[in-house]
């Protein structure tokens, strides 16, 4: 099995749950225009990570990934022991996919979007767009480590997307419950070991 990643992007989530596994793994950093090579685009057309292959198995798309695993290795319980243990893992990790990585995504792409003189008001609503959905993690995080109250794949993705929050500066100083869940889910052993697989640690 092989990862294939970029330093510090959503792929860190497939890295986090690959050392959750405890299964053995290769990995393989990627600079941002080799994303675009031949070689890479026969992996993945649309020149993104993550990618990963086990054996015949050529995947792309996080979610897919994640939950691939997940289900590969059952005795990781990162997925949810039945039906609805399953559907609520897989309602946060859409939330996160779907929209805080979406957000995220404009923070970092505003100028395909807008021009200079638009950046600020485009960030601001932005910003707006965020805070309305880390208001929903805050909440749905009291009184419970993770946010289905077990872990899963779906914490691995949150814990990264906050991680970007840093490097954007942005304060997240209203949301205390996802304050505590990234300070403390930074602990974690696979968590470190990935950072440090990728020269964040």
């Amino acid at each position: 099995m092989k990862l294939y990643y970029l330093q510090g992007a959503c792929s860190l989530a497939v890295h986090i749950v690959l050392e959750w596994t405890g299964h053995p793994y290769e990995s393989q950093s990627m600079a941002r225009d080799e994303l675009k090579s031949p070689e890479f685009l026969g992996l993945n057309p649309s020149g993104s990570v993550p990618v990963l292959r086990d054996e015949n198995v050529l995947l792309t798309q996080s979610t897919a990934i994640l939950q691939y695993l997940a289900e590969k290795y059952p005795e990781s319980h990162l997925l949810g022991s039945d039906l609805i243990a399953r559907a609520e893992t897989r309602r946060w990790l859409g939330l996160v996919n779907s929209d805080v990585h979406r957000v995220f995504g404009l923070f970092f792409a505003w100028p395909k979007y807008v021009g200079e003189n638009c950046k600020e008001e485009f960030l601001q609503n932005a910003r707006h767009q965020l805070d309305g959905y880390l208001s929903i993690l805050n909440e749905q995080l009291k009184g419970k480590d993770y946010l289905t109250g077990t872990r899963s794949i779906a914490d691995a993705y949150l814990w990264v997307t906050l991680n970007w929050t840093f490097f954007l500066q942005l304060d997240l100083s209203a949301y205390p419950e996802l304050v505590r869940f990234h300070q403390n889910l930074a602990q974690d052993a696979g968590v470190q070991a990935a950072l440090k697989q990728e020269g964040l640690a």
